[in-house]
Order: structure tokens, then sequence, then C-alpha cells
């Protein structure tokens, strides 16, 4: 883990979207998913709910329910 991953976590969170997350970032969307995939695998827990166009922090998808 590397703090160049953390700030893509943080950023896909903020816009809720991997793609706009990259276009902030000047990174394409494969990097961003690739490396937040790695992120969870290294964790071994999932940290986003990918559900279609929209992308979900797990802790506040947890809130909702």
């Amino acid at each position: 883990m590397d703090i160049r991953t953390l700030r893509y976590f943080v950023e896909v969170v903020r816009q809720q979207s991997f793609t706009r997350a990259a276009e902030k970032l000047f990174v394409t969307q494969p990097t961003i998913s690739k490396m937040l995939k790695n992120l969870e695998d290294e964790l071994n827990c999932t940290l986003l709910i990918r559900d279609g166009p929209q992308t979900t922090a797990h802790r506040y998808r947890a809130r909702r329910f």
C-alpha cells in the first residue's frame, strides 16, 4: 500500500465514480480499478460496492441498511 493508492481511494469515494476520479487524478479508469482491487486484496476486505454507474464506500452503504 502506498499514498498514491490511498489518494485514489479517497477520490473515488468523493466522486462516487471511478471514471470521474480518474479524470480528476489525470489517470485512466482501468488504472484506478486495478489499484483499488489490489488494495482490497491486500487488506482482504471489500472497500467499495461496485453497483453500476455509482460506486459506494462500503461503510456508507452499511449505514443505509
